[in-house]
């Protein structure tokens, strides 16, 4: 599946904390990549202000965090270090392990959308270029 648009969606896929476990994330960045995104890949043990940082940096759409073991925790401290640094537009989807129970607790917190294992290509490329355009339009709305 590719994306039709004229700028590619700014995707930044990255791990949050201390799961080191990052093929899933090499993964959907090459299917991203793929699909004509243009796609940021971090190493994982990433920091919360780093991330940040590389948002505003790189004026990312979307920000897809992998989470192996419990780092989807740490995700409503990243949307809301985003917003308070003016990037509540961007985005975030989370991916990987995330028990039922703190699925509520993501979309609560301003995650988009969690993408369990069995997601498909196409759904992930096609929510994400969805997740862009919304990120967009907001970031451009007056």
């Amino acid at each position: 599946m590719m994306v039709e648009q004229h700028d590619p969606a700014r995707v930044l896929v990255t791990k949050l904390g201390l799961d080191g476990h990052d093929r899933g994330s090499r993964v959907v960045a090459a299917f991203l990549r793929d699909a004509g995104m243009e796609v940021i890949y971090t190493s994982p043990w990433q920091e919360i202000a780093a991330v940040v940082q590389l948002a505003l940096q790189e004026d990312v759409d979307v920000i897809g965090i992998s989470s192996l073991a419990t780092d989807h925790l740490l995700v409503p401290k990243l949307t809301n270090a985003l917003s308070e640094a003016g990037l509540g537009h961007v985005r975030v989807v989370v991916g990987g392990i995330v028990p039922d129970e703190d699925e509520s607790m993501l979309m609560d917190a301003g995650v988009s959308r969690v993408f369990h294992p069995g997601s498909t290509r196409d759904e992930i490329i096609s929510e994400v270029d969805g997740l862009a355009r919304q990120a967009r339009n907001a970031h451009d709305a007056p």
